[in-house]
């Protein structure tokens, strides 16, 4: 069984459309990676500009690898110039019943 996540991204300023660029490739370098399975991404813009995405893990042991690859740790530090990442708790919309984002499609 797979670990489904949810994982913010707030763009630094002038960095939005740098972040959309990247998270074209976000999953695919994951899979191509063996870390997550062949299903889709869902992503949404929070009202603060903020990006939140959804998707699964392969296993948790797959996280944990993810950490230690280091394809995965230049992905990430790709992420870290174009935004922050933010626990999902800090969009106002995490605080609504139902959380209400804008899609993006990412294709």
């Amino acid at each position: 069984m797979g670990v489904m996540v949810i994982a913010c991204y707030r763009p630094k300023p002038d960095c939005e459309d740098d972040l959309l660029e990247l998270m074209k490739t976000h999953l695919p370098t994951l899979r191509a990676e063996g870390l997550v399975g062949e299903g889709p991404s869902l992503c949404g813009r929070a009202s603060d500009g903020t990006i939140v995405e959804i998707f699964t893990w392969k296993t948790q042991a797959a996280i944990d690898k993810a950490h230690e690859n280091p394809v995965v740790a230049e992905m990430w530090g790709q992420y870290a110039k174009v935004c922050d990442f933010i626990p999902v708790g800090a969009i106002d919309e995490a605080k609504q019943l139902f959380s209400p984002l804008t899609p993006i499609e990412l294709n």
